[in-house]
């Protein structure tokens, strides 16, 4: 049995990446996946009050939340086994590559924005910046 961690941010691309690895997974060996939602490091709105902080921290729980829950009823309806839904904080490349050690994956599989060379440059890219951090296949949906 293949172990994939599949990141996903509720964009399209990430449920492309989702169904690379259901359509994988019938055509070869089983698959198991662990879906991963990464958000960014804590967001500071000027000096808050810290009930508005505990509001702003649980909002974002919240939308992680429900993005994993999309996720894993889209993977549960192409057929994947997931194992586990896991949420993080920080840079999104190092928590990845991070959840794939920890996870024992295989593979780590994510969608990409597909925004090209000058988008890439401008921007910079988490699916490049995973791909040069990560010791294991990374395998990119558009």
């Amino acid at each position: 049995m293949l172990k994939m961690l599949i990141a996903v941010d509720g964009s399209e691309p990430a449920q492309h990446a989702i169904d690379a690895v259901a359509a994988m997974s019938r055509a070869s060996v089983p698959v198991e996946a662990t879906l991963l939602n990464v958000r960014d490091g804590p967001v500071y709105y000027g000096e808050l009050p810290a009930f508005s902080a505990d509001e702003i921290e649980m909002s974002q729980k919240k939308h992680q939340d429900h993005v994993l829950a999309d996720a894993i009823a889209h993977a549960q309806a192409c057929g994947l086994d997931v194992r586990e839904s896991l949420r993080a904080e920080g840079l999104p490349a190092a928590q990845i590559v991070s959840a794939a050690v920890a996870c024992g994956a295989d593979q780590i599989v994510m969608g990409t924005r597909g925004m090209g060379a000058v988008g890439s440059l401008l921007l910079g890219s988490v699916a490049q910046r995973v791909v040069n951090l990560s010791t294991v296949p990374v395998l990119l949906a558009k």
